[in-house]
């Protein structure tokens, strides 16, 4: 909107001075001429600009001030800048502009407030971050400097204080020789040990130093050894995700990760939360494709009239459902039955 000529005392005025235009005299800096300018003033900033309507600065209304209180024509500059002016002539404009800053300090102030109380709140709220991050920081720390054997040392007391609420690995001579096959099957020579525990246990869960851990019903309900197979290589694909001792450490809490971390040693409290842990958490979803992977890699195929479709979360239980019984069975009918009377002892 074009402003009155210089002298006229046309200033328009819209939406309660939230929208001004007026010329004025713009003094860029000592060593430069004065410009006439127009001059817009919004809600939180002005504009100066050319007749011809090109920019050429912007002033934060906040920030602006005025050199010559009660004089005319009024002087104005950025805050900390007198080098910078800007003249204004007009009564009106003048008026308008000092209602506008006062009105945009008044909002300042109220908003300083505002942003004390919101500093304080982000300050308890990064206090309370870093007392949910530091712990599982610490735990990730003190993962990462133990060595194959002390994890191994870990899983082992873990497994031994599951005892009371799981009662000991199933060892049948005959079911432990086919879970061997299994383990040989699926892992070659990787250093990973399969374990079966009677009572308790969900469905799979993995412990530190390798073990992955069966429940003995989870073998009952299966019809062939490849479906097992499938449940063994998703709880795998878990283990090979995350850090176990990162994560048992963290259920255990900071003051026993900063034992293990000066002493060396796990709490038998410690190690009792972690067992019971493991005994009660639900295995949580794997990427289908990364199971699928695995399954191929186990040669092992999908039965072809199987719909899987396109949901990349599918459950273990339904890709597992969907496996073919291999032309080169993982395990023979004889181990099969051995392995499912594993527990018979």
């Amino acid at each position: 909107m074009e402003a009155g000529s210089k002298g006229s005392g046309n200033v328009t005025v819209l939406a309660k001075y939230q929208r001004l235009e007026a010329e004025g005299i713009w003094h860029r800096s000592p060593n430069e001429q004065r410009r006439d300018v127009i001059v817009s003033v919004g809600k939180t900033t002005i504009t100066i600009s050319t007749p011809t309507e090109i920019t050429l600065t912007h002033w934060s209304l906040p920030a602006m001030q005025r050199i010559n209180p009660g004089q005319m024509p009024a002087l104005y500059c950025p805050e900390g800048d007198s080098s910078e002016t800007l003249e204004l002539a007009e009564d009106a404009f003048v008026e308008a502009v000092e209602k506008v800053l006062e009105s945009v300090r008044r909002r300042q102030g109220r908003s300083g407030s505002v942003r004390r109380i919101a500093s304080i709140g982000l300050l308890i709220a990064v206090l309370g971050g870093a007392a949910l991050w530091l712990p599982g920081a610490t735990a990730r720390h003190t993962a990462s400097l133990l060595p194959d054997v002390a994890r191994a040392s870990i899983g082992t007391s873990i497994l031994s204080e599951m005892d009371r609420m799981t009662g000991p690995p199933c060892d049948a001579p005959s079911g432990i020789r086919a879970l061997e096959h299994l383990q040989d099957q699926l892992f070659g020579a990787e250093s990973v040990r399969l374990v079966v525990l009677p009572s308790t246990l969900l469905e799979t869960a993995h412990l530190p130093g390798g073990t992955i851990l069966l429940a003995h019903k989870l073998l009952k309900e299966m019809e062939t050894p490849e479906i097992l197979a499938v449940y063994v290589l998703a709880e795998d694909i878990r283990r090979n995700h995350s850090d176990p001792v990162a994560r048992l450490l963290h259920v255990a809490g900071i003051k026993n990760v900063l034992v293990l971390l000066t002493q060396g040693t796990v709490p038998d409290e410690a190690l009792a939360g972690m067992a019971e842990h493991v005994v009660t958490a639900v295995p949580s979803p794997v990427p289908t494709d990364v199971l699928m992977d695995r399954i191929a890699a186990a040669d092992m195929t999908i039965r072809a009239n199987a719909n899987l479709g396109d949901d990349p979360g599918q459950s273990t239980a339904t890709v597992a459902s969907a496996v073919a019984q291999a032309t080169l069975p993982i395990l023979d009918d004889g181990d099969w039955i051995a392995l499912q009377g594993i527990c018979a002892n």
